[in-house]
């Protein structure tokens, strides 16, 4: 059982950045495609990026317009996600997680193995 945790979620001007990220509990989590989601109340959960267990491949959403960027660093059990540009359109919960299938975490979301609780980003105009 994976578990994982986000942090790095706040309050910040239009045209600022952040840096999410999102630790595991569990060494097993090197074995795991990562991702992040994104939901507003009401709203549909969105894809925002992806990175598969090498790292090596990357996959974003396509509103984003080359502003994020995703990383992981598997000896820290962690990845990030990188803000950059952001717009008051990005306020959003964001959420963290893992699957082995690829075409799932690079995709809908759905039926996910492991998620985080979400943390709080807000982008004041």
């Amino acid at each position: 059982q994976v578990r994982l945790v986000e942090s790095g979620g706040g309050l910040v001007q239009a045209g600022g950045s952040l840096r999410l990220s999102c630790a595991a509990s569990e060494r097993s989590f090197k074995m795991y495609h990562v991702g992040w989601f994104r939901q507003a109340p009401g709203k549909e959960r969105e894809f925002v990026a992806a990175i598969n267990v090498q790292g090596g491949l990357t996959k974003y959403g396509d509103f984003l317009e080359g502003r994020f960027s995703i990383s992981r660093d598997n000896a820290k059990n962690t990845y990030y996600l990188q803000m950059s540009s952001l717009k008051p359109a990005d306020k959003d919960v964001y959420y963290c997680a893992a699957d082995g299938r690829w075409w799932e975490i690079a995709g809908t979301g759905n039926g996910l193995n492991y998620w985080g609780k979400g943390t709080l980003v807000t982008v004041s105009s």
